[in-house]
């Protein structure tokens, strides 16, 4: 049986290796205007952000039942990409169908600084995830006049109020799991903060350059951009976790960077 499956599992990563990058590959995600939330819409743009930096081509289809059509995910299941025959949700399963093609950036970095780099990552999904989980679901306000009225905007009563009820338990459960349900949000703050830190201190250690990395770059510069310019562009009635990330004048630089080079320039 684990032969078989080590069998299959080779050849779908060899079918994954073959085919070319399909030119009708789409990213699926909710309606940006009136329904996405925050820890979404930080997840949608880094993978956006992502294959911007591959340089690869992709359609962008909103629709109000994106998250029930994804296969699942980890986090906030979005978005999701159908290339081909393969469909993958989330960032870093997107991110691993790129690479396996040979298309994915990054490829500059040995060994030892890829480990490096995927440490960071999986410290920026998890802080910024988390913290904007929190402020959607848990801060109150925030809950009441954003986030219910936008998840359960394309869905007609009563079945908003049961979406709302469902989408809210769900993400205190996630919040449960990694530990952040008891936080209050001076503690969620300085989460946030110490993450900036350490994405700053990175930065600057190649002063004359524009990415974590040197002149080009790989998948953190995308994750870095997604959740930090979500964060800073997102109003919310509070606004405690743009305010924390406006203080690194750095990562506000890097931000504005990213999008002037591979959003306000690309069509």
């Amino acid at each position: 049986m684990q032969t078989s499956q080590y069998l299959n599992q080779m050849h779908t990563a060899d079918k994954l290796s073959e085919e070319p990058w399909p030119e009708d590959a789409t990213l699926y995600q909710p309606f940006e205007a009136e329904q996405i939330l925050l820890p979404e819409n930080a997840s949608c743009l880094a993978v956006k952000a992502y294959l911007k930096m591959c340089n690869l081509p992709f359609g962008i289809r909103s629709c109000a039942n994106a998250e029930h059509m994804s296969p699942g995910g980890r986090m906030t299941k979005l978005p999701f990409i159908r290339a081909g025959a393969f469909i993958f949700a989330e960032f870093e399963p997107i991110v691993n169908f790129v690479e396996q093609k040979d298309m994915a950036i990054g490829s500059f970095l040995d060994e030892d600084a890829k480990s490096d780099m995927r440490t960071y990552v999986s410290l920026v999904e998890n802080i910024f995830t988390m913290a904007e989980l929190y402020i959607s679901f848990k801060n109150e306000r925030v809950y009441k006049e954003v986030t219910a009225p936008r998840n359960g905007i394309v869905f007609p009563w009563p079945l908003s109020m049961m979406q709302n009820y469902s989408k809210r338990n769900n993400a205190l459960r996630l919040l449960k799991v990694y530990q952040w349900n008891d936080l209050d949000i001076d503690d969620v703050i300085e989460k946030v903060s110490k993450c900036c830190e350490t994405l700053e201190y990175k930065l600057r250690e190649s002063p004359d350059t524009p990415f974590f990395y040197g002149e080009m770059p790989c998948e953190l510069d995308a994750i870095a951009f997604g959740h930090l310019f979500s964060i800073l562009t997102t109003r919310l009635p509070n606004m405690a976790l743009a305010q924390t990330v406006q203080k690194f004048k750095h990562l506000v630089s890097f931000c504005r960077f990213i999008d002037e080079k591979y959003f306000q320039t690309s069509k």
